[in-house]
């Protein structure tokens, strides 16, 4: 795929590729990664040539303006052949990476549930406008996938969900859910929906505990699974199961558990897209053990791709450690997360009459949610 004008102009201050510098011919593995700063060091640049890794995800602090991030991502590219997957959590409102410089500030998605109660057509509307400036300026920077639509529930209770969710009604979330990855799609993106089966109805943060959900699976299935039971769960590219355990469905957090991942999401629900683990240095993957023992388990159970993030030293063991066996049909499903189009230029964005009015309905509705506020 054809990197920008930009991220091309950006690749020529990079040293010229010697012979070991080619970019390593390898399929796609099952880890992603993160890496430190603005650029790659020379340790990034080699660890991103390991078998195992497939993908790299990108935070705030990756960013410092356009032509840098670029730049990044065209280092990144130019690591492998094909080329790594990258991505991101940019959801809108509190989690959005990236939020100058070629990048619109996001509402959070609650705020597009909010406007549903006034008007379901223009909240609607807000949703596919949203997905298509969302995934337009990624695009624009060479990023292949934002880890978005949040599917959870918003129960009131959640301390990690919060407004991230859409609404509580299963049907108002599958709906609005569904137009933010139209909006994607359009642009040329695909969409992971999280985290399944649902966080939002306990108040613990699976960041620095365990969440434990006591409800049997009839209240999980007809609540909470419900969005994937949609249509909507034909439009997602992949899924991301939550570190919560089910304590009365099943003995292993979700993004362990065959139960889950295998007997419900690809049998009961039918799945076919690729499936992420959350990150497995969140406190509540550590009840399956080391590093080594949590990337295992997810894979056994099911994810096609672990992340590691923000602990290189966990990365570095793990890709030491690990040898999994990784199936064709597993890799093609990490390979078809590829971002389907790529646009020329980020600030070419400015030429298109669509995005300028995508932009201005999902700024109009920042600009109402604060005059509200």
């Amino acid at each position: 795929m054809p990197l920008s004008a930009e991220c091309t102009e950006s690749m020529s201050s990079l040293p010229t590729q010697g012979p070991d510098d080619a970019p390593a011919r390898l399929a796609h593995g099952p880890v992603m990664l993160d890496v430190a700063g603005y650029r790659l060091s020379d340790v990034e640049r080699e660890r991103l040539r390991d078998p195992l890794v497939g993908g790299v995800i990108l935070f705030a602090r990756n960013f410092s303006d356009s032509e840098q991030l670029c730049a990044l991502t065209a280092e990144i590219r130019a690591a492998r052949e094909p080329q790594l997957i990258i991505a991101v959590d940019h959801e809108g409102g509190r989690v959005q990476r990236f939020r100058s410089d070629g990048f619109t500030r996001l509402p959070a998605m609650g705020t597009i549930g909010a406007l549903w109660a006034l008007d379901h057509m223009a909240a609607l509307d807000a949703a596919r406008c949203a997905g298509f400036v969302l995934a337009s300026e990624l695009l624009a920077h060479g990023i292949d996938l934002s880890f978005t639509p949040v599917l959870d529930l918003d129960y009131g209770v959640s301390s990690v969900i919060g407004d991230r969710a859409f609404h509580r009604d299963p049907a108002v979330v599958a709906s609005l859910a569904g137009a933010l990855c139209a909006g994607m799609a359009d642009a040329g993106m695909g969409c992971v929906g999280k985290h399944f089966p649902g966080h939002g109805f306990i108040e613990a943060d699976s960041h620095v505990d365990l969440p434990v959900d006591p409800r049997n699976f009839d209240a999980v299935w007809d609540e909470d699974i419900a969005p994937y039971r949609h249509r909507l769960g034909r439009q997602l590219s992949g899924v991301m199961p939550a570190h919560v355990r089910f304590e009365n469905i099943d003995p292993h957090p979700a993004g362990f558990s065959s139960f889950w991942l295998g007997d419900v999401l690809r049998g009961r629900l039918g799945f076919k897209g690729a499936i992420f683990s959350d990150d497995l240095t969140m406190e509540g993957a550590t009840v399956v053990g080391d590093i080594v023992a949590r990337a295992r388990a997810a894979h056994q159970a099911g994810c096609d791709m672990v992340l590691v993030c923000n602990r290189p030293d966990l990365a570095e063991y793990l890709l030491d450690r690990w040898a999994p066996e990784v199936s064709t049909e597993s890799r093609a499903r990490i390979a078809g997360l590829q971002a389907r189009r790529r646009i020329e230029d980020p600030f070419a964005l400015e030429l298109s009459e669509r995005y300028r009015a995508a932009r201005a309905t999902v700024t109009g509705l920042l600009d109402a949610a604060a005059t509200d506020g």
